[in-house]
């Protein structure tokens, strides 16, 4: 049923989720806007003549942004479901630097994802209350943890950045032969 002019495999368009998420990120969004148009103005950043109207025309799509969070939570599924099978080899329990480098993209990965403005909004930020009834909720730990997140998200959206490529040049080495995974198998 798969068009032959597409790719082999609808997993192909996965990383389209993932580029998705990072180009209409709140984070990155402050940071090209600022560099490439010059707007909004702020204290580094003096603007141009013309006024701010907000994401609309061309970049009414960076609206999805709440939308391709749950394209990035099932990535992450996919993420860590991928670490945790590296850890085995023909029904041998094993680990390499392989294994390794795959649990701390993920890790990394997961930090950047919980801590969006998006996920935030999503499990109470549109709240006006946590403690109402006299208890803190479940929900208003979490929300305090995504808090601790979002307050380093830029480090996080730049060091997973960095680290998606690592893990995905790693992992081409060694199945293309170039390298050998150090590993206890």
């Amino acid at each position: 049923w798969w068009p032959p002019f597409l790719p082999q495999s609808p997993a192909f368009f996965l990383p389209c989720l993932a580029i998705a998420f990072r180009l209409t990120c709140y984070y990155y969004r402050g940071a090209y806007y600022k560099s490439f148009f010059q707007s909004p103005t702020s204290c580094a950043v003096r603007g141009l003549a013309r006024s701010y109207r907000g994401e609309t025309a061309l970049v009414l799509f960076q609206n999805l942004h709440r939308y391709t969070l749950y394209g990035a939570l099932l990535l992450l599924v996919f993420l860590w479901w991928e670490g945790f099978a590296a850890f085995f080899r023909g029904g041998r329990f094993g680990i390499g630097v392989g294994t390794v480098v795959m649990l701390m993209n993920a890790a990394l990965l997961t930090g950047y994802t919980f801590g969006c403005h998006s996920w935030r909004h999503l499990i109470g930020g549109r709240l006006d209350c946590f403690t109402c009834d006299g208890a803190v909720s479940p929900r208003f730990r979490m929300w305090k943890g995504s808090s601790w997140l979002n307050d380093r998200h830029m480090a996080f959206a730049w060091f997973s950045l960095v680290r998606v490529a690592f893990t995905d040049f790693y992992i081409y080495l060694v199945s293309s032969g170039t390298i050998r995974d150090l590993n206890t198998w």
